[in-house]
């Protein structure tokens, strides 16, 4: 498919963070986007003030007419429902209907590119990596899959000859790409609903590796079963971080690379997750020839990405921060960071469960990993594309939880539970539309204050 003979982009989906990312992309190359998708949100607001008209109804009358299927590319999310009938019209009527993760390899086919793999910081490690690059001068576009602080944005630059993009593991998604070079930050268990079991998983991620020519060109956390640079935190690796301290709330630390030895890089991002992250960008620019000095530069200066462990209030009396986690892993990390972060304060967590599969493949796992913080509250499963399965609900996900202070409530009710904990530390975590409820969180933790 020659993108230059396309004018108009439809995105079924659109608001979808990765999707977003692509209709800003396609904008700023002068296509005409529009797109639907089922619920308004922060992101379908930003995207129609920016000129992109999008509607919530699914609806084949709402397709423009000049969009037509020789001049019109249709995008579409892997979450959308088979009997959607947007999309059922254009597959009907011969349009060019492609997934996301089919369109990113068109885009990085004739580019140099950078893939960001992992079960767990891919969206971190890209935006790190995407900011290194562009502070660089390096003639790249990122398309990442979370709003980036530095940028206010889930696209950074414009360029023509260089692409970071995150490879999804989900649907087999990062196969479609043509990496030059590529990360791989974790494998765990995760997307059972798609793959099965974890040998699945390892299996697809083996494949993937395998589309990367050389292993000096894949760089992985040392201890995956796959053959590439390893890297690790104070650990004997092909890229070593180590002398690791915290000054004025930001990591300092030390980096051990294959040519030389990176001295007091200091880096704002919590969480030995994200120093990992860190590490992990550090070594693929390294490799792709970026100056240390602009390298070091670039870290100092990374202000981090929207709900990935994101202060909204940092006071000496109060704390609160939002996460995307919605994994046993990515929680883990997350108490990791507080913990390290608040020694001896008062925590509560606030979780809502991300898939109704995930939910029940890892019950153990989150009742471990949430009754380790101090106070826990839970909402119910955000759904997303599932429909609810008998028996798997938060309630079942709180009998199984080990710590008295725990309990279940209703949206209605947050705000005024979390006013009422008394907690000196507040972290909301989840995938969901959790994430939407953030600002009045802050408003009202804010008015009692």
């Amino acid at each position: 498919m020659n993108l230059n003979q396309i004018h108009n982009v439809y995105f079924i989906g659109i608001g979808g963070i990765g999707m977003s990312a692509l209709a800003r992309y396609f904008q700023t190359l002068g296509k005409n986007v529009q797109g639907y998708d089922k619920t308004p949100s922060t992101l379908t607001g930003e995207l129609i003030e920016s000129g992109i008209s999008i509607h919530f109804d699914d609806d084949i009358s709402r397709i423009p007419e000049d969009f037509n299927a020789e001049n019109t590319l249709v995008v579409i999310t892997p979450a959308v429902p088979a009997s959607h009938s947007e999309w059922n019209y254009f597959l009907e009527k011969g349009y060019h209907v492609k997934k996301r993760a089919e369109v990113l390899g068109i885009i990085t086919k004739d580019t140099f590119c950078f893939a960001v793999a992992g079960t767990h910081g891919k969206t971190t490690t890209s935006s790190i990596l995407g900011h290194i690059l562009y502070e660089s001068g390096a003639d790249v576009t990122s398309f990442l899959g979370g709003i980036v602080e530095n940028y206010n944005s889930n696209l950074i630059g414009n360029g023509k000859t260089v692409t970071v993009v995150e490879a999804d593991e989900f649907d087999r998604s990062f196969l479609h790409l043509h990496p030059d070079l590529a990360c791989i930050t974790s494998m765990d268990a995760d997307h059972l609903d798609i793959y099965g079991d974890s040998s699945a998983i390892e299996a697809s991620f083996t494949e993937f590796s395998e589309k990367i020519s050389g292993r000096e060109n894949l760089f992985i956390a040392k201890g995956l079963p796959l053959n590439g640079m390893s890297v690790a935190i104070d650990s004997e690796s092909d890229y070593k971080a180590y002398n690791i301290r915290i000054e004025n709330s930001s990591y300092i630390f030390d980096v051990q690379t294959p040519s030389e030895t990176i001295e007091n890089i200091a880096f704002g991002l919590p969480g030995r997750h994200n120093l990992m992250n860190a590490v992990m960008a550090l070594a693929m620019a390294r490799k792709f020839g970026t100056p240390t000095v602009s390298i070091v530069k670039a870290l100092s200066s990374f202000r981090g990405v929207k709900r990935r462990f994101s202060y909204q209030i940092k006071t000496d009396r109060l704390v609160y921060i939002d996460d995307y986690a919605h994994h046993p892993t990515e929680i883990d990390a997350v108490f990791q960071a507080v913990s390290e972060l608040y020694p001896g304060k008062k925590v509560l967590a606030v979780f809502q469960p991300h898939l109704f599969s995930r939910t029940k493949d890892f019950i153990d796992g989150f009742a471990e990993s949430l009754s380790r913080f101090g106070q826990v509250i839970l909402l119910d499963i955000y759904p997303a594309r599932e429909l609810p399965m008998e028996g798997v609900n938060s309630g079942w996900l709180l009998s199984r939880m080990s710590n008295p202070e725990s309990k279940l409530v209703s949206k209605d009710e947050l705000i005024p539970e979390i006013l009422a904990s008394g907690a000196e530390v507040i972290v909301t975590i989840g995938a969901g539309d959790i994430g939407e409820m953030v600002e009045s969180i802050k408003m009202a933790l804010h008015e009692k204050a």
